[in-house]
């Protein structure tokens, strides 16, 4: 009996060491897909920055245009 027993807690403390591999191979897999997804969501807001940026941008250029026009046309003015 005693040794029956004996046996029993080996194959399950056995079991429990197996086991216990199984979740450190998956802990280390969904680490890996988390610093993946993190790569990837890193990139998308770089791009999403850079049409701020572009956008901005544009839009500095464009004010700046019309007044350089507007203070043309002011001079053209006065010359006449």
């Amino acid at each position: 009996m005693k040794k029956t027993f004996i046996a029993l807690l080996i194959g399950g403390l056995m079991g429990l060491a197996a086991f216990g591999q199984d979740t450190a191979k998956q802990d280390l897999k969904k680490s890996g897909q988390d610093v993946k997804q993190a790569g990837k969501d890193t990139g998308k807001a770089a791009k999403n920055a850079g049409k701020g940026v572009k956008k901005g941008t544009k839009k500095a250029a464009n004010k700046t245009a019309k007044a350089t026009d507007k203070g043309a046309k002011k001079v053209e003015d006065k010359t006449k």
